[in-house]
């Protein structure tokens, strides 16, 4: 039976934990640059900026600098403030996994079109998750004998806090996936593409949170306690970003956008027949398709188009209404 708080096991625990963040780190870093380009286009005004994007901006940056405060409070090599390291590093660190949950509840609330009895309830889950995580910054920390320790913390609020952001993550995952099974009027295209391969990221957001849950409660000792934290908000981050950015593309598609009403520019009707021109811009290409349908036959319908909290462009739409079907896939142009 290992003596988990013997100090032989603890100095191996340590060494592991430090590695472990080293290669955290590198991790993280590798994803940030991989979706650099993304952030890009908005810093230099490519793309329109949209209130949304401020939680997705937040939660990658503040992680990105907590990680280099841990990493830095692992190598140092002179006396430095360890009380404000720390508490820099647990601002940051916390703040991260609260925006995460964020992220993925505007996601939910999307694809509940925004309802009130789906978005009053996840604002205050929110607003109780974000007043643990805030007193979980209460620690003190000194330099001792080389290297910054921390000498208090309040573990109760501390897995107070995980456990629950783990069932915050759990409800999210809920609601998105029921809305996902059983949309109402069928699926939309906006639907389609989460079930399809976002709800994944819900997913494996709930298991990272459960993992760092798990590890706080049995305790093993001061170390193992706290070493599934991190990943916790790397996995969390990660996946609330890729899933905003999957939102942002799809509706930034733009230019796919079908009509067919009275006044559109886009639509125009000649004897009986009905015509839908769709242009899609590629590159530097500019593609146009001409489909002609009956008149008679042809049922009404707009297929519209989303901003970046994934909200229907036009007054009383519901987005989960307008189902998929054979006839829109047929117009889909092919290049």
């Amino acid at each position: 039976m290992v003596n988990w708080n013997s100090p032989t096991e603890l100095l191996n625990n340590y060494d592991a934990f430090t590695k472990f963040m080293h290669a955290l780190y590198g991790l993280y870093l590798w994803e940030f640059v991989l979706s650099i380009d993304f952030d890009w286009q908005f810093i230099s005004g490519k793309k329109k900026f949209r209130w949304p994007l401020i939680f997705y901006f937040t939660g990658r940056y503040v992680l990105l600098l907590a990680l280099t405060g841990i990493i830095a409070s692992l190598n140092l090599r002179s006396q430095v403030d360890c009380q404000a390291l720390y508490t820099f590093n647990q601002v940051m660190g916390n703040m991260a996994i609260g925006i995460a949950s964020i992220n993925l509840s505007l996601r939910t609330m999307a694809v509940w079109s925004q309802k009130w009895f789906i978005v009053v309830p996840l604002v205050a889950l929110i607003l109780g998750h974000w007043s643990l995580l805030m007193h979980g910054v209460l620690l003190k920390a000194a330099w001792i004998q080389g290297s910054c320790a921390i000498i208090y913390t309040n573990n109760k609020i501390l897995a107070a806090s995980f456990i629950y952001g783990m069932a915050f993550d759990f409800i999210v995952l809920c609601l998105t996936a029921w809305k996902l099974a059983f949309p109402s009027g069928g699926r939309s295209r906006l639907v389609t593409l989460i079930f399809g391969d976002g709800l994944i990221y819900f997913l494996v957001a709930f298991l990272s949170n459960l993992l760092a849950t798990i590890f706080m409660i049995v305790d093993l000792n001061a170390v193992m306690s706290i070493i599934a934290n991190v990943p916790a908000a790397i996995v969390s981050t990660i996946a609330a970003s890729r899933i905003v950015r999957r939102l942002h593309n799809y509706s930034s598609e733009g230019a796919e956008v079908f009509v067919s009403t009275q006044g559109s520019t886009l639509a125009f009707r000649s004897g009986n027949a009905q015509r839908s021109l769709a242009v899609h811009k590629k590159t530097e290409s500019v593609h146009v398709q001409m489909d002609t349908f009956p008149a008679d036959n042809r049922p009404q319908q707009s297929f519209m188009d989303y901003d970046d909290a994934a909200k229907p462009q036009g007054e009383n739409f519901d987005m989960e209404s307008q189902a998929v079907t054979e006839e829109f896939k047929s117009r889909r142009p092919s290049y």
